[in-house]
């Protein structure tokens, strides 16, 4: 059997799987008025095809895309942004604290208190292709995406990492801030500019309302994920698995 190239999630709301079934995912939202569409992380450089792919499965092409959001400046979510501005003529916004890094080409520093951070930190360089961003974005801002897609800062994963919560269809995008790998967990601290950060930030998208839960790293969540990721973001360290 055929895998679909995107996973529908609510009205006009589509998760584009960039790597994988899950492992890697960007999101596209389709506007009701004019049909244009914002797409929420571009995954690594080599993303691009699989997202026009995407477009095209939902009846678009990327002359349709009018806008890139990103959850933060890392090279599997930023990789393909660049590339994907270039085909599309989108602007790109992200997160002020990130900005720097999107338009460096470069990750923000790993969390230099984790051992395998400063080891990583050292083996990966963590580059991907400059991308400019037209739009710098702060905590509270309403996005005109689809009737409203509000920004949620979560630092920690990035200086300038955010989640985003669609309030019309009642969806969140965690981004980074938790994965849903093998059940609903933080990312891995090595992976983290301040892994502490992470931690603090993240209890925010338990006080979100929310019907569906989507991860840029899993699949997603429908059966009562707030309860869900309550329950994990209160249960005691030594039980988390980070």
């Amino acid at each position: 059997m055929t895998r679909s190239p995107v996973v529908p999630l609510a009205p006009n709301v589509w998760r584009i799987p960039t790597v994988g079934r899950s492992a890697v995912n960007s999101y596209a939202f389709v506007d009701d008025d004019d049909g244009s569409v914002t797409l929420v992380d571009c995954g690594l450089a080599r993303a691009p095809a699989r997202i026009v792919r995407g477009l095209a499965a939902i009846g678009k092409v990327p002359a349709d895309v009018t806008r890139i959001v990103l959850t933060h400046a890392h090279p599997d979510h930023a990789g393909g942004a660049a590339e994907m501005s270039r085909r599309t003529g989108a602007p790109v916004a992200a997160h002020a604290a990130d900005v720097p890094y999107a338009e460096a080409g470069r990750k923000p520093g790993n969390d230099p208190t984790v051992t395998g951070g400063r080891f990583f930190a050292r083996v990966d360089g963590g580059r991907f292709p400059a991308v400019e961003v037209a739009q710098p974005l702060a905590d509270g801002d309403l996005l005109d995406v689809g009737g409203g897609l509000r920004v949620v800062h979560t630092p920690g994963h990035s200086p300038g990492h955010v989640s985003l919560l669609h309030e019309p269809t009642r969806l969140l995008i965690t981004g980074d801030a938790l994965f849903n790998v093998l059940g609903v967990r933080y990312s891995p601290k090595l992976l983290c500019s301040d892994f502490r950060m992470t931690q603090r930030t993240a209890h925010v998208l338990g006080e979100l309302e929310y019907d569906t839960a989507a991860f840029t790293h899993g699949p997603e969540l429908t059966d009562n994920p707030r309860a869900r990721i309550r329950a994990f973001l209160s249960a005691p360290l030594p039980g988390r698995r980070n």
